[in-house]
């Protein structure tokens, strides 16, 4: 089961997407988790999340985590399709519980009362990348699933088992 989570190509691509997606996932979950950039930290957001969202505890301190834990195993390539399954988890909660009576468009003028999901579709889209293909390149799920190149020695070998039948 870990090596179906953590198989990955040698993809420069995947590691770029991988990349942006736990960087803004790690900075977003500091400003929950720590309260950095920003951010209220843990108590300031468990009780945004349990009181005006109505999210119940447990549920709410797991959506912190997500974000702050997925952007850290993302930015390490760590078991990056379950890092990015559970984003885009969160990300749908996001849209159904906040952001869908908003509509598609962010707010970028004030001229709406809150921020529509365009962003949360972007993340999902990413995050849906990485959960088909990995990590990509420069991973350490790459480094633990890295196939190692047959040499001479291997290849002979395998022509004196063979004979040997």
């Amino acid at each position: 089961m870990l090596k179906i989570l953590v198989k990955t190509e040698h993809d420069y691509t995947l590691t770029l997407m991988r990349l942006v997606l736990g960087v803004l996932f790690f900075a977003h979950g500091s400003q929950l988790m720590l309260g950095w950039f920003g951010g209220y930290g843990l108590s300031g957001s468990m009780q945004f999340f349990t009181q005006k969202l109505g999210i119940p505890a447990p549920f709410a301190f797991l959506g912190i985590a997500t974000q702050f834990f997925g952007g850290i195993l993302l930015l390490l390539g760590l078991v990056s399709r379950l890092a990015a399954l559970t984003i885009i988890g969160n990300m749908v909660v996001a849209i159904v519980k906040v952001h869908w009576q908003y509509g598609l468009f962010m707010n970028w003028f004030g001229n709406q009362k809150g921020e529509g999901f365009e962003y949360h579709l972007l993340a999902i889209a990413v995050g849906l990348a990485v959960v088909v293909r990995g990590s990509g390149a420069l991973s350490l799920d790459r480094l633990l699933t890295r196939t190692r190149v047959p040499t001479e020695s291997d290849n002979r070998r395998r022509l004196v088992v063979q004979g040997a039948r």
